[in-house]
């Protein structure tokens, strides 16, 4: 019927206009939505396109980084560069057949993300696509530092430090016994993980500790170092020795003293000596209590 013959031609048209439109679209395709790449060295933003015309594409790469206006980066007819470069990509920037980007000699400046918009003549629609491109300096190894190798047990807030000299983008870890540190109610890490803060010593402390800094290109671990924790008892026991040690060779000085008319000094002197001794005794147990 005429009814049906018109659904068929409008079919016809709308396929032939979906085929046509096909054979004008250019489409530009990637395999990776994000590069990383390394100061001084080179990267490669590697994109594809087809087309059914063989002129030669229309290229430009621009950048854009956060809220800042876009800036064109390079254009080229195929892989002929036209106009003039900014000096910033002067001799090293390169263009290859697919559209692709080669940048030389990498600086931090380069990141950010970029788009590549490429057309040919007979085409009727312009092919686009993004890539993210991150530049770094890789870390240099980090070094924990603490303000000493052994701690008595219930010492409060003692803090692990650690650092490194190169690196961007930092991002530390910490690792007893070779297990990665989480916070929890005692260790405690810091904001930026930095520092390690063991808010109560307990004697499960005593172990071994490593700081890691990784970043988007590289990764590298500290010396790993030993915390050593002592008892308390142990103090009373070093004490106490000490205390009676002093003691036996006082009386054995004055035992061996021979007789004269002064006092024996060392009977004079051992009250004096026992008193400074627990004097001190106590102040440093009061000291690491604090």
């Amino acid at each position: 019927t005429k009814w049906h013959d018109e659904i068929h031609l409008r079919f016809f048209f709308s396929c032939l206009h979906l085929t046509i439109l096909g054979m004008l679209t250019l489409n530009v395709t990637s395999l990776t939505q994000v590069v990383r790449g390394t100061v001084g060295k080179e990267a490669l933003l590697s994109v594809s396109y087809s087309s059914s015309s063989s002129d030669k594409p229309v290229i430009k790469w621009l950048l854009k980084k956060n809220k800042e206006k876009p800036i064109t980066v390079v254009q080229s007819i195929g892989t002929d560069i036209i106009g003039n470069l900014r000096p910033e990509y002067r001799n090293r920037i390169l263009v290859l057949e697919n559209g692709s980007l080669l940048l030389h000699d990498l600086k931090l400046s380069d990141e950010g993300a970029y788009e590549v918009e490429i057309s040919i003549t007979d085409d009727s629609f312009t092919g686009e696509h993004y890539i993210e491109l991150t530049v770094d300096v890789p870390v240099s190894k980090p070094y924990i530092q603490m303000m000493a190798s052994s701690v008595l047990e219930y010492s409060e807030h003692f803090n692990l430090h650690c650092s490194h000299e190169n690196g961007t983008k930092p991002i530390y870890s910490w690792l007893k016994g070779g297990k990665v540190l989480t916070n929890d109610s005692r260790l405690l890490l810091s904001y930026d993980q930095k520092v390690l803060t063991i808010s109560r010593v307990l004697m499960s402390d005593d172990d071994i500790y490593t700081c890691a800094v990784e970043n988007p290109i590289s990764s590298l671990k500290s010396m790993p170092v030993r915390l050593t924790v002592y008892r308390r008892s142990s103090l009373y026991i070093i004490l106490s020795t000490g205390g009676i040690f002093l003691l036996i060779t006082l009386v054995t000085v004055c035992a061996c003293w021979k007789p004269s008319k002064l006092v024996c000094l060392p009977f004079l002197l051992l009250p004096v000596a026992l008193s400074l001794s627990l004097s001190l005794s106590l102040a440093l147990i009061l000291h690491l209590r604090m």
